[in-house]
């Protein structure tokens, strides 16, 4: 009878669990369908909030006009450059800081106290207007591609979770390595990293959803518009108020508005992160989980 009872509640959670995922799952995607549908409505009707679930007066004019501002390729191309540069750069430095800290206290004496530097830095800031006198006044990077990418360009998050999961690698690898005659650089560059793939892996995609999502320090530092990136040029254009100057003018919004073209702005800043995503998805969870571990 209790084994009955038990099959019985299972059953039950799985189906409740299945309907609660499904419900949160569609929760999320909803908006971003909503938003994609009123990018593909007509400029009276996404005004009139006429639309539902469903395109209203199917039209590609919003697609159109973003793509018709020379800006936007200006904006995309820094955005690449972001992504592409930082993505490297934070990779590079985040190896560098981790494999070294992944090390016993026996082999690297000072490990601790570097951790603590790490850990404090983590918790603690100079805040924004020391931050901005040191950028603009003293290393003059303002209006360059350098200041989206050297600023943050060594999360502690990151070294610490690459670090747990290097850590939870065999020793005996290691080990063997330094016995057959290899140094650390050695070590680092033919055992370690193709061992931490999936941590990599992981850490790579947080860096570019980063880096691509980011727009705040842009507004910031760039004092000329043509150096922002694609998501700070989208926050900058989604706030100002479509002009109206002629009788094209008029008839052009007849097609387009002010909401149709931000949800049209939305959907390309969503596109190349939803084709990133299903690439590094699969190390996702392994390369997360494991390097999270405190070992």
């Amino acid at each position: 009878m209790g084994i009955k009872d038990n099959s019985a509640f299972r059953r039950i959670f799985t189906v409740t669990n299945t309907l609660f995922l499904a419900l949160l799952a569609l929760s999320c995607f909803l908006p971003f369908w909503y938003i994609f549908c009123m990018s593909l409505s007509s400029g009276g009707a996404a005004s009139a909030n006429l639309v539902s679930f469903w395109p209203k007066e199917f039209t590609l004019q919003s697609y159109g006009e973003a793509f018709s501002d020379i800006k936007i390729l200006q904006s995309l191309w820094v955005s690449v450059q972001r992504v592409f540069l930082g993505t490297v750069i934070t990779m590079v430095l985040t190896i560098m800081a981790a494999y070294p800290l992944s090390m016993e206290s026996q082999q690297f004496p000072g490990r601790m106290v570097y951790m603590l530097f790490f850990v404090f830095t983590m918790l603690f800031s100079g805040g924004l207007i020391p931050s901005y006198i040191l950028i603009n006044n003293i290393l003059k990077m303002s209006d360059t591609i350098w200041v989206l990418v050297v600023p943050g360009a060594l999360p502690v998050f990151n070294v610490i979770v690459l670090m747990n999961f290097i850590r939870q690698l065999p020793k005996e690898l290691k080990e063997a390595a330094y016995v057959d005659g290899a140094g650390y650089i050695s070590t680092m560059l033919r055992i370690i990293i193709p061992l931490s793939l999936p941590s990599l892996a992981t850490l790579t995609l947080f860096c570019v959803i980063g880096h691509w999502n980011a727009w705040f320090d842009a507004l910031i530092y760039m004092h000329n518009p043509k150096h922002y990136p694609l998501q700070t040029y989208f926050q900058v254009v989604s706030s100002k108020v479509v002009n109206i100057h002629s009788l094209d003018d008029v008839i052009r919004m007849a097609k387009v508005s002010q909401r149709s073209l931000t949800s049209a702005y939305t959907i390309i800043c969503i596109l190349p992160i939803l084709f990133a995503f299903p690439i590094l998805q699969r190390h996702i969870r392994s390369g997360l989980v494991v390097g999270s571990i405190k070992s």
